[in-house]
């Protein structure tokens, strides 16, 4: 049979395909230098390196609260499956009580032979007596037959409370596999930020505020330049409440604290971390992220601000800081700068919410 076979052919689709491969390698190698004549990247100017960073920066915040809302999902779901466990082990234990009650009724019933209860009464010396056990009998068989419907019914409800935590594992598992995917978000994007500063000197760094606490736009910014800072005994003398005035007190003691993402303190914070912080301090408990910080309060106008009040930024509400008053806010910017006070103008206003 094999005689019989065509020599094999090159095709032209082949050729095709190595002739593009090749062309591939062939424009990957002169995108980046490998033939020594390629092209390499541009030189990006220090300003356009910052502003890929912030950008980074700015991705990186998004998927930050995504991770922060799936988080405190997730561990909603870790609490209700502990309850439902503990509650089906409280009710296990209920049942197996009932089940050796119901063992020991059975065997009381096989000592007593099953005898019928007419032969029973034929056979008694005393039938006025063995109607009065009869009817005691009759009753602890209602009481039986009770207990057996009881005990079906705590099975029902076990059965119940394990179909549940077994919802609630596949919603965990589901939560923690997104996490997953935002820390892979996140990281990859902050690996990004870095790389790029590197290519930054030391002066140039430090002339565009990057890894030297802070973005220094406060300075930089006209409005930042001609507002003289606000003390914390402004802020809070300014505060609508003793509530709101102690949260601004809160965040004061963290200025400089780190930037971590996903970190609510005590020693580092993300955005919605800080301002959870500082609202838990004063009895306060805020939603973790900063798609629900907004809807906590009430809404107010950039006009009608006053210290306390939650202010956030970007189309997509991915930022958030601590009003202080006189244009300013105290917020953890991102994990070149450390907790600071900066003006509400570095960056696009979204709204404010008043909390209390």
């Amino acid at each position: 049979m094999a005689a019989h076979r065509k020599p094999r052919q090159r095709s032209a689709g082949g050729n095709t395909a190595r002739t593009a491969w090749t062309i591939a390698l062939t424009g990957a190698a002169t995108a980046t230098g490998f033939d020594g004549t390629g092209h390499a990247e541009p030189q990006l100017t220090p300003e356009q390196v910052k502003a890929k960073v912030d950008r980074l920066y700015q991705e990186a915040e998004v998927a930050t609260e995504k991770y922060n809302g799936a988080k405190e999902k997730a561990d909603a779901a870790e609490r209700r499956i502990r309850t439902l466990q503990d509650e089906a082990a409280r009710r296990t234990e209920r049942l197996n009580s009932a089940r050796e009650a119901l063992g020991s009724m059975a065997a009381a019933q096989y000592r007593d032979g099953g005898v019928d209860p007419s032969l029973q009464l034929a056979l008694s010396d005393d039938p006025d007596r063995y109607l009065d056990g009869a009817e005691f009998a009759e009753r602890a068989g209602n009481r039986q037959a009770a207990s057996v419907a009881s005990v079906r019914e705590q099975l029902r409800e076990i059965e119940q409370l394990r179909g549940a935590a077994h919802v609630e594992l596949t919603s965990l598992r589901s939560r923690q596999a997104e996490l997953q995917r935002h820390k892979n978000t996140i990281t990859g994007k902050l690996d990004t930020a870095r790389s790029l500063l590197t290519r930054l000197t030391a002066e140039e760094r430090a002339r565009l505020g990057e890894g030297t606490g802070g973005t220094n736009r406060a300075a930089r910014s006209s409005t930042g330049a001609r507002d003289a800072l606000t003390t914390p005994g402004t802020a809070t003398a300014q505060a609508p409440n003793s509530r709101a005035a102690s949260a601004i007190s809160y965040a004061y003691t963290k200025l400089g604290s780190p930037y971590v993402w996903g970190a609510t303190g005590p020693d580092a914070f993300d955005c919605s971390g800080l301002t959870q912080a500082a609202y838990r301090s004063a009895g306060i408990s805020l939603p973790r992220t900063t798609y629900a910080q907004i809807d906590a309060g009430r809404r107010v106008s950039r006009a009608e601000l006053l210290p306390g009040d939650l202010v956030f930024f970007y189309s997509g509400i991915s930022h958030v800081g601590l009003y202080i008053g006189n244009g300013q806010m105290i917020h953890a910017p991102n994990p070149s700068a450390p907790v600071r006070v900066a003006p509400l103008d570095e960056m696009p206003f979204a709204g404010a919410t008043r909390v209390v």
